[in-house]
């Protein structure tokens, strides 16, 4: 996925958002500059799938030799996939977080948060700003 088709929220997740036939799926993803924030990765907790999530509330975590830090969910709905092999090859997140390092897929039920997130250049900025 191309960094700039995607969505970002506040808290450095992305979002890319496919519409199927029962609505919208939101693949989500940390940014590769909370990647680089957060070093030296050790551990991830996956959300389980089917549990329900809510916009901009914890749904999984990432521990880092530095910290245990949340990754918040952009949208609202229902965990239809995880990226399994990801908790085995963490690496992969630094690697290539925009692509093989996506987390969950989410079945959105409720766009409300959706207004909420940025464009690439929003994004951006905002990563500038917090430099």
């Amino acid at each position: 996925m191309s960094p700039e088709q995607l969505l970002y929220a506040k808290t450095h997740e992305w979002v890319a958002l496919e519409e199927t036939d029962g609505g919208k799926i939101a693949t989500i993803g940390i940014s590769k500059h909370a990647v680089e924030a957060l070093t030296d990765l050790v551990f991830i907790e996956l959300p389980k799938v089917g549990a329900s999530v809510t916009a901009e509330e914890a749904f999984c975590e990432v521990e880092s030799v530095k910290a245990v830090s949340d990754i918040y969910s952009p949208v609202a709905g229902e965990v239809v996939e995880i990226n399994e092999p990801l908790a085995d090859q963490l690496e992969v997140l630094s690697d290539d977080p925009f692509g093989g390092g996506w987390i969950a897929k989410i079945r959105v039920t409720d766009e409300a948060g959706l207004a909420a997130l940025m464009d690439h250049l929003a994004y951006e900025k905002m990563c500038a700003e917090e430099a």
